[in-house]
């Protein structure tokens, strides 16, 4: 999984447990988040408003 800034800048990477759940600590913003894997890739934006989790589902494909 990668985290990219607001501007698509890469910003940190972490591996995905075997059930898909990844956790980033980030500042408030809005954020691309983006799945690489042998069965395919995908994406979703996110805007953290504050401290917290905030989920995200990403279709692979």
């Amino acid at each position: 999984m990668r985290l990219l800034d607001g501007t698509g800048e890469f910003t940190a990477e972490v591996v995905a447990s075997q059930e898909g759940q990844f956790r980033f600590f980030a500042a408030p913003g809005t954020w691309t988040v983006r799945a690489l894997s042998r069965s395919g890739n995908g994406q979703a934006e996110l805007t953290a408003d504050g401290p917290g989790v905030h989920r995200a589902e990403i279709a692979v494909a």
